[in-house]
């Protein structure tokens, strides 16, 4: 992607490029300049035209529990407000929060401050448009075009007021408890969250208690410096571990910002993005509300397809990221027809937009929960929906991302694609958030995956020492 912006936003190591407060200060005046330019009407959210609305344009910013959100937060209300837009501050809060938020008051963007699953020293910006929806690419690139100008600052009575909401939690729980029939539907279940150290802190065990379930807590307790340290969707081991010493019937891990969710069985049985896809589609088929096709990425695993197919239900492979499978699900991908209501990733990103304009893991979860409730089968039933064809992931750091074009490279994947004869996939590409080149290599036969992994990186590795020999010397 062009400008400044990422597969994910903004994101960097703290006080080091982008995530400098003088950067971020920037950012925010030229994203809340694109903003009030072509904001909203008295119709409401309007991205296509000038503003004409009276009242002060609303931005609102939420974080995760980083130290360093304090930070990144203070810059954006120091640039909003000198832009002479409202600041709304929510505090700790999971992204999809922001995305409703950003809705339900009419704002003209939210912010998030999060770096997502990555430790306390990175920290990232997501924006979203009025609709709560991530922006489109060509509003990042005009954001990153004002970013290098001069940007028009408010007259000193015009500047923007800062007001913080306090009742976050409770909004989200309200909000996440509408979404269930029945208001006591997990009564009788016993609930692991792990919790990240992060934005879910509060609202994930506070709704799993709302919704009837007896919670069991893990990784609740935010210093600023712990989030994602050893726990959360990243790390589910140590969830699943208390599920089996607990006896609990589930265990929900959140990264972060809680966009992520990684599931455990009652046996303790890990279950990655791919399979909440599958039992989510599954029970919105038999309800009726599915509207295929379901979106997964190049990443996606190739059980989930062949499970979906066996149903009936067309499948599409977006790029890797949530902003993509959006697009392709809002129809904004023409190739993919009207687009559809249910999309998501391996790594446990869940889209919904029927229900919320974000990803959210827990919203996510209580689906799953919901299943298993209404079919009245435990999770390790309902999660072994169908066998996931063994795939490895490798990521390869310092590694040239235009070694994925040479034609070595190219010619080797095709070889090694061809000899899978249908029954294996390849994958390279580069990191859209880190600085890493990821291999992916998927095959029914797991000798036949070693064999492909080993030696694509050792050629990947050969090229890329070639490559940077040649760049030394020119």
């Amino acid at each position: 992607m062009a400008g400044i912006f990422g597969t994910d936003g903004v994101r960097a190591r703290i006080n080091t490029g982008l995530m400098r407060a003088e950067s971020v200060v920037r950012l925010a005046l030229a994203a809340g300049r694109w903003f009030v330019d072509h904001g909203q009407d008295d119709d409401g959210p309007n991205q296509d035209g000038p503003n004409q609305d009276k009242k002060p344009p609303l931005v609102v910013i939420g974080k995760d529990t980083r130290l360093s959100g304090y930070m990144l937060e203070s810059a954006l209300v120091a640039g909003f407000s000198s832009i002479g837009m409202e600041c709304k501050l929510l505090g700790p809060i999971p992204t999809a929060t922001v995305s409703v938020m950003t809705q339900k008051l009419g704002a003209h963007l939210g912010v998030m401050v999060s770096a997502s699953h990555n430790p306390h020293h990175d920290n990232g910006i997501k924006l979203f448009g009025p609709d709560g929806k991530k922006l489109a690419d060509e509003i990042e690139i005009e954001i990153s075009q004002l970013m290098q100008g001069s940007i028009a600052l408010a007259e000193a009575e015009n500047m923007g007021r800062v007001r913080r909401i306090l009742d976050t939690a409770d909004i989200y729980c309200d909000y996440a408890c509408e979404t269930m029939p029945d208001k006591q539907i997990f009564k009788g279940l016993k609930v692991v969250v792990d919790c990240a150290n992060g934005a879910a802190y509060m609202t994930a065990p506070k709704t799993l208690r709302a919704l009837g379930a007896e919670v069991i807590a893990l990784y609740d307790e935010p210093d600023g410096l712990n989030i994602n340290h050893g726990c959360g969707a990243v790390h589910p081991e140590k969830m699943a571990e208390a599920v089996v010493l607990h006896g609990a019937d589930v265990g929900i891990a959140l990264d972060g910002d809680a966009d992520r969710l990684i599931l455990a069985d009652e046996t303790g049985c890990i279950h990655d993005g791919d399979k909440v896809l599958a039992v989510i589609a599954t029970a919105m088929q038999e309800a009726g509300t599915l509207r295929p096709p379901v979106v997964g990425t190049l990443m996606s695993n190739l059980g989930l397809e062949r499970y979906l197919d066996s149903r009936g239900i067309a499948f599409a492979r977006a790029q890797v990221g949530d902003r993509y499978i959006l697009k392709m699900l809002d129809g904004s991908d023409a190739s993919q027809g009207e687009g559809g209501n249910l999309g998501g990733e391996g790594s446990g990103h869940i889209l919904m937009p029927d229900l919320i304009p974000s990803g959210d893991g827990l919203m996510a979860a209580l689906q799953v929960l919901k299943a298993s409730v209404t079919n009245q089968k435990p999770l390790s039933y309902v999660l072994g929906i169908y066998e996931s064809v063994p795939q490895r992931l490798v990521n390869l750091p310092n590694v040239d991302k235009a070694i994925i074009d040479d034609k070595q490279i190219v010619s080797l994947c095709q070889k090694l694609t061809e000899a899978f004869a249908g029954e294996g996939r390849i994958l390279l590409r580069p990191s859209g958030t880190e600085p890493l080149v990821r291999v992916m290599v998927e095959a029914t036969d797991s000798a036949k995956l070693d064999a492909v992994m080993d030696e694509l990186t050792s050629a990947l590795m050969a090229v890329n020492a070639r490559l940077q020999e040649a760049a030394s010397e020119g």
